[in-house]
This record gives C-alpha cells, sequence and structure tokens, in this order.
C-alpha cells in the first residue's frame, strides 16, 4: 500500500513523522505501539522518517519532529508537533473511527 493509498483510507491513519536522531522521536516509539495495540484494525498508525522520506515531509510542510497527523479519507483532521500522551491520541482517533 503506498503512502496516498493509506491516507485516503476510511480508517483513522496516524504518520508519524520521526527523525532517528530525535530524542522526543524516541519517546513516542512506546506509545505509538501501545496504541497500536488498544486500536488494533480500527485506525493505522505510520512512521516515516524525514531523512530519509524529505519529499513526504516537505509536501506536508513538517518543519519539526516529531509532527503527528491525523488523516481520514485523505483530509487532515488533527496536526500537532512533540510528544503527546497516549491517552490524548487514543481519544482523537476514537472520535474519528
Amino acid at each position: 500500500m503506498t503512502f496516498q493509498e493509506a491516507i485516503n483510507s476510511d480508517k483513522p491513519v496516524l504518520v508519524d513523522f520521526f527523525a532517528e536522531w530525535c530524542g522526543p522521536c524516541k519517546m513516542m516509539t512506546p506509545v505509538l505501539k501501545e496504541l497500536k495495540q488498544r486500536l488494533h484494525d480500527r485506525a493505522m498508525i505510520i512512521k516515516i522518517d524525514v531523512d530519509k522520506n524529505p519529499q513526504a515531509a516537505a509536501a506536508l510542510q513538517v518543519q519539526g519532529v516529531p509532527t503527528l497527523i491525523l488523516f481520514k479519507k485523505g483530509k487532515i483532521h488533527w496536526r500537532q508537533s512533540g510528544v503527546v500522551h497516549l491517552s490524548e491520541l487514543e481519544k482523537l482517533i476514537l472520535q474519528h473511527i
């Protein structure tokens, strides 16, 4: 599945723009793993390394990492940079299922 196919899905898709060298990004990894376990297949979580995919980051004007963007049917429903708590992400995604 391509990135475009994923974000055009009927399911909510949380995209995590990150970098290997980014400390706060590393803090998000266990949060996103737990979120994935809680949501099962009701939503998708995609991680995009901005150093390996600069065109995807540039297309969405991602300036800093981590940046989290929630898509559904190709539209951006939420966007935030920085570390986000598990409970906030879960509540947000459940609102869009």
